[in-house]
């Protein structure tokens, strides 16, 4: 039996799924960040993804071909000859880069994908600033760096996680412009995602019972993993994830790119998946509400009622679609005594941006809307779904799977029936 892992590097945990050549679901395991210990994210990284292999069915991981890994997009981190990284990793949202945007500016065509603060490549420019950077040999996506902790290849990453780091996925190279930098470390070889790599370290696979064959492929990144999760396949059909953030993916026939409003197109096979980030979503309304009182209070929202209340929920300044602005300020004012109107404030609020969002891509170009399924926590809440619905006038569905470590197993099936 053939049987094919996917590991999710979400904002609010690790998961994984196993599932056999038919697509089914065999095993779910996951591994949520403890916040306090999130200061040394590398630690944390790596002692999720070696106790998610160990939570993994015994009997299952000797039957594993295949093993895909998907990171958060633009979360990076620089190692050394070695692959040990030499300083702490930059995570999606860090706009430390901002300060870097004019240099870019002036190497990089105008509204490119990586003139944004938080763009792998504006990232690397700043680290290049640190004294750690002499002892660095590679620059490592989230996914290449876990990759390579199972493989033991170094400089290797894939198309999606290398989109903002400034790789041309159209012309499948690095770009002229980029050389310009002068940029003294290894910036990664790029293959498509899902492409076999090689097989499993031997003391991983002795150690935990894996198939000595069993290969680590290529990865991709979070919300593209939860896009091919959710059945979506047709240009017109989109996925929000509702997780931490808010992530839009619409599937086009057009590639749609304006760094002017954190809009990015990532390549689809013969199509392509426009969309961008918002640091709106889950953990602002967490940072209100436990989960309890999120679902004890949604049940009292009327989701046919606008609310009166115009928020833009933000845990700290700074947006990156549909405005990008790292200076943009929260808005949570004013918070009425009763919870469940200040929730439902947020819902649709955090609504209004979503709607914003794909409205913004379909005024540059991509195909219009014609549904939308939802991945993430929020799938589950049928208050915000119905609330939704009113502000994207389109079908609104939760997604067929809603775990984008299932998107991610599929993807090391396909990578290795196509190899």
């Amino acid at each position: 039996m053939d049987l094919y892992l996917g590991i999710d590097f979400g904002t609010s945990g690790a998961r994984g799924v196993v599932i056999d050549k038919g697509a089914t679901i065999l095993a779910e395991v996951r591994y949520p960040w403890e916040i306090p210990a999130a200061s040394d994210w590398v630690t944390c990284w790596q002692r999720a993804l070696f106790t998610l292999l160990e939570l993994i069915p015994r009997e299952l991981r000797r039957e594993i071909e295949a093993i895909t890994i998907n990171g958060t997009s633009s979360t990076i981190l620089l190692g050394d000859a070695a692959g040990q990284p030499v300083d702490a990793p930059l995570l999606y949202n860090d706009a430390r880069g901002s300060g870097m945007l004019a240099q870019l500016q002036s190497v990089a065509p105008a509204n490119h994908t990586v003139l944004s603060s938080t763009s792998s490549l504006a990232k690397l420019l700043w680290m290049r600033q640190l004294p750690s950077f002499k002892e660095a040999r590679y620059l490592m996506h989230q996914a290449d760096w876990l990759g390579f902790l199972l493989h033991g290849h170094l400089g290797i990453s894939d198309y999606h996680n290398a989109l903002k780091l400034g790789y041309d996925v159209e012309e499948l190279k690095y770009p002229e412009w980029l050389e310009n930098l002068q940029i003294p470390i290894q910036l990664p070889q790029v293959l498509p995602p899902g492409t076999p790599i090689a097989e499993l370290r031997p003391e991983i696979a002795a150690n935990l019972g894996f198939r000595r064959d069993c290969v680590v492929c290529a990865g991709t990144t979070d919300s593209i993993a939860a896009f091919l999760a959710s059945g979506a396949k047709f240009p017109g059909e989109a996925v929000t994830s509702l997780g931490s953030t808010l992530v839009l993916k619409l599937l086009s026939r057009t590639r749609v790119e304006d760094a002017r409003y954190g809009i990015y197109s990532h390549r689809l096979g013969d199509l392509w998946l426009t969309g961008g980030a918002s640091n709106t979503g889950g953990a602002v309304l967490r940072h209100f509400f436990t989960d309890e009182e999120l679902e004890s209070l949604s049940r009292e929202i009327d989701a046919a009622k606008v609310s009166e209340l115009d928020y833009y929920p933000l845990l700290k300044a700074g947006d990156r679609f549909p405005i990008n602005d790292p200076q943009l300020p929260p808005r949570l004012e004013p918070r009425p005594e009763n919870p469940s109107k200040f929730l439902h404030g947020l819902l649709e609020s955090i609504a209004r941006i979503e709607a914003r969002g794909y409205e913004l891509l379909q005024q540059l170009g991509a195909d219009n809307l014609s549904r939308v399924y939802t991945a993430g926590g929020g799938a589950a809440n049928p208050t915000w779904t119905n609330i939704r619905r009113r502000y994207l006038k389109v079908p609104v569905f939760a997604s067929k799977h809603t775990e984008a470590a299932y998107g991610t197993a599929l993807l090391a099936m396909q990578g290795v029936r196509n190899d």
